[in-house]
């Protein structure tokens, strides 16, 4: 892979400007006109109201979607300026330029603000549920007589068993956000490859494989043509792009930070408990490495210094400001993970996320396994989840039945699945009509199917909860 192609900015429909005689007043880059296309986007200020972690919270501390997407935007911004610095400073690539430097920057930015805008409603646990909700019903619900799963193709079918938000990201841009016509956002290729997290479908997926490419699924089969043109555009050809490595480094930076911090201002996770951890990990991993990061002493350090400033709440300046130290130091970990793998990342060989093998990958071990003892199985986190799942498994139910017999002429709706169609955004119908010309029966199914998930997932959690309660006359 070469970045010259990497850095494609060729769009589904090119820009009238380009093809203008007269000198064009607009100087921002494509990927800078990216950044405000996504910025004014209905979508984007929909994570506002989605989960990070703790559903319909009523604190305005506690990140959400949108939150959490502008500091995975700030940490994958900064990787970019430090990697491509690293590359110019060291040679590591003789035909990288400094504004290829600037370029990565730019796309970096933009991929952090949209590497969860397919996601549903209330979370990891919404992708869950609505997987789970497949699994059990394709084999129940019927198409003209015959089980769902036996009617859809095999990919069709896997594209709905292994459902997931990083392929409804690709999709949502590229199809679902109708700004002037059918191609979405219409956002560069470069950015559209980045956020493309897994480049194989759901029959390839392979979870055991060592490989974390293969890990879920990147694409519907309704959007394989959008992601094999992006793959030959831009030169993966079936392997990861480059900045994807460095995209989900920012996103794993921002969430195991974030939901310790979270986490203690909840009360899920005390300083005590933090500590403990942490010593745990510097005594049995850490003691005897130069260079590594002592994070237990850091703690403690920054507790001394706030008692010796007199801070009413010791505890939680210590944890706030060693949250940011630990960042910083997570930051350097992924650069030296990006710029020590170069050649194998380049040449699409390479296997890991960035912190492997660096002083990093057992910290982040220890964050995620902590949040994930202390917070994720919690009772408090599994009662609203059940509540969750009660909220998505019905609106599924009745916009699912409504949708295997929508536009299909040898059906009728009844009075009720009518109205449910209706409340499905035109945006997405028209969406559904546009794709569906010319597609057999089985393909417009699929495609109707696909409506009813593309509509879930751009339900905010307060707008599924209260299309939940008037659909049970709750009010």
């Amino acid at each position: 892979m070469n970045w010259e192609q990497l850095l494609s900015t060729k769009r589904s429909r090119e820009s009238a400007g380009k093809t203008r005689r007269y000198k064009n007043t607009d100087l921002r880059s494509e990927f800078e006109k990216d950044y405000h296309r996504i910025i004014g986007s209905a979508s984007f200020r929909r994570l506002q109201d989605k989960t990070q972690v703790f559903p319909l919270d009523k604190s305005d501390f506690i990140r959400t979607r949108l939150t959490h997407s502008l500091e995975v935007s700030s940490f994958a911004k900064s990787l970019g300026q430090n990697i491509g610095e690293n590359i110019l400073e060291y040679k590591k690539d003789s035909s990288f330029t400094p504004r290829m430097k600037e370029d990565i920057c730019h796309i970096l930015q933009c991929a952090g603000l949209i590497h969860d805008i397919g996601n549903p409603p209330f979370g990891h646990f919404g992708e869950i549920a609505i997987r789970e909700w497949f699994q059990r019903n394709l084999p129940r619900l019927t198409y003209h007589g015959k089980p769902l799963d036996q009617v859809l193709m095999p990919q069709m079918r896997e594209d709905f068993y292994h459902f997931e938000g990083n392929a409804q990201a690709l999709r949502l841009v590229t199809k679902l956000h109708f700004l002037v016509d059918e191609n979405g956002m219409n956002l560069t290729y470069a950015l559209l490859g980045t956020i493309l997290k897994y480049p194989v479908s759901s029959v390839e997926v392979d979870a055991d494989s060592g490989d974390v490419k293969t890990k879920k699924m990147g694409y519907y089969l309704a959007d394989r043509q959008i992601f094999e043109e992006v793959e030959k555009e831009t030169g993966a050809c079936g392997c990861r792009h480059p900045l994807t490595f460095i995209l989900e480094a920012a996103d794993d930076i921002a969430y195991k930070t974030g939901d310790i911090e979270d986490a203690f201002v909840k009360g899920f996770i005390s300083y005590s408990r933090l500590l403990r951890e942490l010593k745990v990990l510097q005594d049995g991993y850490l003691k005897n490495q130069d260079g590594a990061f002592q994070a237990a002493d850091k703690l403690e350090e920054y507790y001394r210094r706030a008692f010796e400033k007199g801070i009413a709440d010791p505890e939680e300046y210590a944890v706030k400001n060693w949250i940011v130290r630990v960042q910083g130091f997570l930051i350097s970990c992924a650069t030296f993970g990006f710029t020590s793998n170069y050649r194998e990342i380049m040449s699409g060989t390479y296997c890991h996320d960035l912190f492997y093998q660096t002083f990093g990958e057992k910290l982040m071990d220890l964050l995620g396994d902590l949040a994930n003892r202390k917070v994720f199985t919690s009772e408090t986190i599994y009662r609203m989840e059940v509540k969750e799942a009660v909220i998505l498994n019905d609106l599924m139910d009745q916009f699912m039945r409504a949708a295997i017999k929508y536009d299909d002429p040898s059906q009728s709706l009844n009075s009720i699945d009518q109205r449910m169609v209706y409340f499905i955004s035109n945006n997405y119908k028209n969406a559904y009509h546009y794709h569906a010309r010319g597609k057999s029966e089985v393909e417009k199914l699929y495609l109707r199917i696909l409506l009813v998930t593309d509509y879930i997932c751009g339900m905010t959690d307060s707008y599924a909860k209260r299309l939940y309660q008037e659909l049970k006359a709750m009010i």
